[in-house]
């Protein structure tokens, strides 16, 4: 009886005991994983701010160059779109300086101001010219949101989420401009006939910019960041809130430490690489690959769909309702393509991309000349414009960035990837001045006649010149650029 009592005894403290240890472990993993979605969803609300902004003024537009209003021509409506994205290029370089001088989340905070009283400054524009100023301010904060949120991050995520939660700010900022074309519609309806329709569109941004501003404050600073700084007690304390245990924290922490000093090591070989062929070679296929990418004509779409819709015969108020259809288009596409990059090869999703992209283009000019005028064209034309956006983010913008990621080696990623931002944002600007006046002189065929004809360029480029880098360690894939030769091209062009 007394063995029976002790082993009853025993058994049930054992199970207190696991009890107690598994209920702790629970609770640890749950504020692990809680912590890191509350960081996940409170930063990309710089990608949702950068959607927004982007997409609003495409239903924005027409009503702010409405004679009674700024009194715009196509060439000042080009301006108006392309003077954020004179911003953004230059947010993009001054926005990762500051962020390493700073900090990321400090960064992110400084950027969510900007955010709020640039949208302020845009909503109350009562001339063209501060509408202009306010735009390029807007811009700022959109490029260094472009740099920083990404960037933060990978800084914070674990390896085995990093791909999930990076890609997580694409989602967020094609989400937000979704959002912008669907308030375009429900003010465009709500408020027909006011003249100031486009300030109310405008100025929804500034709750966004508030919930940021306050809510980055509730997130760590990145750990890596802070071992920059010399700060490693400070980068374990916020590893040990987002790692599953303290001992994966501790291990990580260890891991950047070495990576810091490896670099430091071959920062000053790195910079001299740059005058190497195969290296120069790696930077001309990332720009290539940031400048075809915005080539499609996408952004003539996300920035001036209601305008095409309008041109292919809707009214303003059905074009602007129908455009949300393509901001849907994008956050559907979006998702299918997180979901197909862990399986399809880069080279490809690029180059299913941009056939898909390209027919969608060659399609709206043919239709245009065949079927311009007749009551379904402007519904055929949605179609292809669906269409071309659903290809366009399915495979084009998920694949981007980690194209470009994986081909330019950590010794020189800074270098190179400042390269690639800087010659797509040049690109997207000079799609956003142009596009007005092409589309009033050249009408809807021609215009995007050329942008298709551009497609077949960029669909030549990617199978002779990209190269397939799925399933390779970096390292693979630096060597295969150092041996890299004229049979070598042959091999590539053919490997799919």
């Amino acid at each position: 009886m007394l063995v029976n009592f002790l082993s009853e005894t025993n058994l049930a403290q054992s199970g207190r005991w696991v009890n107690f240890f598994s209920t702790k472990i629970a609770n640890e993993f749950l504020t692990f994983r809680s912590n890191l979605r509350k960081i996940m969803i409170i930063s990309t609300f710089g990608g949702l701010l950068f959607g927004y902004d982007t997409g609003v003024v495409n239903g924005a537009l027409p009503f702010m160059a409405a004679p009674d209003q700024l009194n715009l021509n196509p060439l000042e409506e080009g301006m108006v779109v392309s003077a954020l994205l004179v911003g953004a290029t230059i947010g993009s370089i001054g926005g990762g300086k500051l962020a390493d001088i700073k900090g990321r989340r400090t960064n992110i905070s400084m950027l969510s101001v900007i955010f709020f009283v640039a949208t302020l400054g845009c909503a109350l524009a009562p001339t063209f010219e501060i509408m202009l100023v306010s735009r390029f301010a807007l811009g700022l904060a959109v490029g260094g949101a472009s740099v920083t949120v990404p960037a933060y991050l990978a800084e914070i995520s674990p390896a085995e989420t990093r791909g999930r939660m990076v890609t997580q700010n694409e989602l967020m900022i094609v989400s937000g401009q979704f959002l912008a074309f669907v308030v375009n519609a429900i003010i465009a309806v709500a408020m027909d006939g006011s003249n100031h329709v486009w300030r109310y569109m405008l100025v929804v941004a500034a709750l966004p910019a508030v919930i940021l501003f306050f809510g980055i404050r509730l997130c760590p600073e990145s750990p890596r960041w802070l071992v920059s700084k010399g700060r490693p007690d400070d980068s374990l304390g916020i590893l040990k809130t987002i790692r599953e245990t303290e001992e994966k924290a501790i291990k990580e922490l260890k891991e950047i430490q070495h990576t810091f000093e490896t670099a430091a090591k071959e920062n000053a070989a790195a910079l001299s690489e740059i005058n190497v062929p195969w290296v120069r070679r790696i930077i001309y296929i990332g720009i290539g690959i940031a400048c075809f990418t915005q080539l499609t004509g996408v952004n003539s779409i996300m920035y001036y769909g209601s305008q095409v819709l309008t041109e292919a015969g809707f009214s303003r108020q059905a074009a602007i309702i129908a455009n949300t259809l393509n901001g849907f288009a994008s956050v559907v596409g979006t998702l299918i393509g997180i979901h197909l990059m862990k399986t399809m090869p880069r080279r490809k999703m690029l180059t299913v991309g941009f056939c898909g992209t390209t027919a969608s283009l060659l399609l709206i000019a043919v239709t245009a000349t065949l079927f311009e005028g007749l009551a379904f064209f402007p519904y055929l034309v949605l179609c292809l414009t669906v269409s071309f956006l659903f290809s366009m983010q399915t495979f084009l913008r998920p694949i981007l960035w980690l194209s470009i990621s994986e081909i330019i080696p950590l010794r020189f990623r800074g270098f190179g990837m400042g390269c690639c931002v800087i010659f797509l944002w040049i690109t997207n600007f000079v799609i956003g001045l142009v596009f007005p006046s092409l589309l009033a002189n050249l009408g809807l065929q021609m215009t995007f006649i050329i942008f298709a004809a551009i497609g077949f360029i960029s669909i030549t480029f990617t199978r002779l010149c990209v190269p397939e880098t799925m399933g390779k360690t970096l390292e693979q894939i630096e060597h295969q650029f150092r041996n890299y030769n004229r049979k070598e091209i042959q091999s590539v062009g053919h490997s799919l």
